[in-house]
């Protein structure tokens, strides 16, 4: 009886699995299916300057768009600064003005006048000098001393560098500053303005930005922390592009080229595919298992591909289980864009 039951289940077995055989569905030998890992972009970010963090405006998980800003730092002694600058750039403005502008009238009219001035305390000291003389050369030297003389004549010398101190003053006023003087004012004025320009840029440096759109995966300072630029504030993880980073074998290489359509599965979105397309496919081999292969070791190459995906949802999640389905490719078949 014993041996009768195990004959039927024997018997029961078979058929079915000549029934599986028969009807099991038929392997698409024009389909490539790869298994790999969702990748995606990181950023550090960090401010470019060593000043005390005043405020961070998002958490990790949060959603950024490219240019927003994430993080801000004390700037108020560079706004010290910068308004320090910019008063002493607009000084030497204004003497760059007054030496372009060159002498007003009514300063050369002042300098005719001390010249005229200095003229006639020349004559003066000339008249003296002369009346001395006179009066010692009617009395034989005894009615004036050689001392007076002497005096009268170092006071007409004294007289006559002045005059000649004047005039040259009022030639100068007449002609006006010189260009060198110009020039030194001009670039005197540049490099404020320059120093300035840097003050607002790192001013404006202390506002941390988002470079791409993205997702906040970590907030690694809090304000009141000191930051620099070995210091990241945040990682953000990008959006995009993703791509799947999978490994063909040697016998399939043939079949893959770039740029040829995917379809991406993952087990959250079910049997959905999304679309992808190769996007890179590594001329080196991996996981060789020696130096020197043999016939037989030379199919155990892996290459890596990176297969593109467009994820217009966000669901793809970096390091998320990826399988990707290619139709097979001849080797001298161009690929399909």
């Amino acid at each position: 009886m014993k041996k009768t039951v195990v004959v039927c289940v024997i018997l029961v077995a078979a058929v079915a699995a000549g029934l599986w055989m028969w009807l099991r569905p038929a392997t698409d030998d024009n389909r490539i299916t790869l298994y790999g890992n969702i990748d995606i972009r990181q950023v550090s970010l960090a401010f470019e300057g060593s000043e005390r963090v005043r405020e961070v405006r998002v958490e990790e998980g949060d959603k950024v768009k490219a240019g927003q800003v994430l993080a801000v730092l004390d700037t108020r002694t560079l706004a010290l600064q910068l308004a320090q600058v910019r008063a002493q750039a607009e000084a030497q403005r204004e003497a760059l003005a007054r030496l372009r502008n060159g002498t007003r009238p009514e300063e050369v009219e002042q300098a005719k006048a001390q010249t005229g001035a200095a003229e006639a305390q020349a004559e003066l000291a000339a008249q003296q000098l002369r009346r001395l003389r006179g009066v010692a050369a009617d009395t034989n030297g005894r009615g004036v001393s050689k001392q007076d003389i002497d005096n009268a004549v170092a006071q007409l010398r004294v007289a006559q560098a002045n005059l000649e101190d004047r005039r040259k003053s009022l030639k100068l006023a007449q002609i006006g500053p010189r260009q060198e003087d110009i020039a030194q004012a001009q670039a005197s004025l540049r490099a404020a303005e320059a120093q300035a320009a840097l003050l607002q840029h790192q001013i404006d440096l202390g506002q941390l930005l988002a470079p791409r759109d993205g997702v906040v995966r970590a907030r690694l300072l809090e304000p009141g922390d000191m930051a620099s630029p070995q210091r990241p504030v945040y990682t953000l993880a990008l959006t995009d592009p993703k791509w799947v980073r999978a490994y063909v074998n040697e016998t399939q290489l043939g079949f893959v080229r770039g740029g040829m359509h995917a379809d991406v599965y993952t087990d959250s979105a079910g049997k959905r595919a999304l679309s992808g397309r190769i996007g890179y496919i590594s001329s080196v081999a991996e996981f060789t298992p020696k130096s020197v292969q043999t016939e037989e070791l030379r199919t155990d190459l892996m290459y890596e591909v990176r297969v593109l995906v467009d994820d217009p949802r966000d669901e793809l999640r970096l390091g998320m289980p990826a399988t990707v389905v290619l139709q097979r490719q001849a080797a001298n078949t161009p690929a399909q864009r």
